[in-house]
C-alpha cells in the first residue's frame, strides 16, 4: 500500500489539516500533498472530497462526544452543565477545524451512525437534573446547542476581542444564567 494510505490515516491527516488551515481548506489535493502522493492515490481509500470531509466530521463528533462524556462522569445539575459546556468550548478552541466539521450537514445514514446521537443523549442527561419534560426538554437542548455554538463561534471570530470584560467571565455568567433558566423554566403559556 503506497505511503501507508488507509481511510483512517487519511481522515486523521485531513483533521489535522482542518485544524491548521480551516475546514474549508480540506481538499483531496491538500491531503495527497501531505503524503507526497498524487490525488489519484487517495481514491482507492475515499470516494472524494465530500467523503473525506464527512469522515473528518464523524471523527470530530466522536472526539467531542468522548471529551464531553469524560467531563460529565459523576456530575449532575449545574456541575454537569458547566462540565459539558467547558468540554465543548475547549474542544472548539483546541481543534478549530474539527469543530467546524461538527457543523457539517451529514447524510442521514452517516449522521445516525455518528456520535451525534451521543451528544443529544448527553444533553438530555444533563436536563434530567432540571426535571424538564417534553417538549421543554427538546427546546432546552436546542437552547444549549445554540448558546454554546453561538458563543464559541463569536469568540473564535474575535467577536469578543477588545472589550473590557473577559470572554471567560462572560462565559461563566452565561452558564450561571442558563442554570437559572433551566431551574426556572417557564410553564407553557406563561
Amino acid at each position: 500500500m503506497r505511503a501507508g494510505l488507509t481511510p483512517e490515516r487519511l481522515t486523521i491527516a485531513a483533521a489535522e489539516l482542518a485544524d491548521e488551515v480551516g475546514f474549508d481548506g480540506v481538499t483531496v489535493s491538500a491531503v495527497a500533498r501531505s503524503f507526497g502522493v498524487k490525488d489519484a492515490s487517495l481514491y482507492s481509500h475515499i470516494a472524494g472530497a465530500h467523503d473525506l470531509r464527512s469522515r473528518v466530521a464523524v471523527l470530530a463528533l466522536a472526539q467531542l462526544a468522548d471529551r464531553v462524556a469524560a467531563a460529565l462522569a459523576g456530575r449532575a445539575g449545574k456541575d454537569a452543565l458547566v462540565a459539558f459546556a467547558n468540554a465543548y468550548r475547549s474542544y472548539a478552541h483546541e481543534h478549530p477545524g474539527r469543530y467546524a466539521a461538527t457543523q457539517m450537514q451529514l447524510e442521514p445514514e452517516v449522521l445516525l451512525a455518528s456520535a451525534a446521537r451521543r451528544h443529544a443523549e448527553m444533553s438530555r442527561a444533563i436536563l434530567r437534573g432540571y426535571a424538564l419534560e417534553e417538549p421543554d426538554q427538546t427546546d432546552a437542548v436546542r437552547l444549549l446547542g445554540a448558546t454554546f455554538h453561538g458563543y464559541v463561534t463569536l469568540e473564535r471570530s474575535s467577536g469578543y476581542a477588545n472589550t473590557p470584560r473577559s470572554a471567560d467571565a462572560s462565559w461563566n455568567r452565561s452558564l450561571d444564567a442558563l442554570d437559572s433558566l433551566l431551574k426556572n423554566w417557564p410553564a407553557h403559556g406563561a
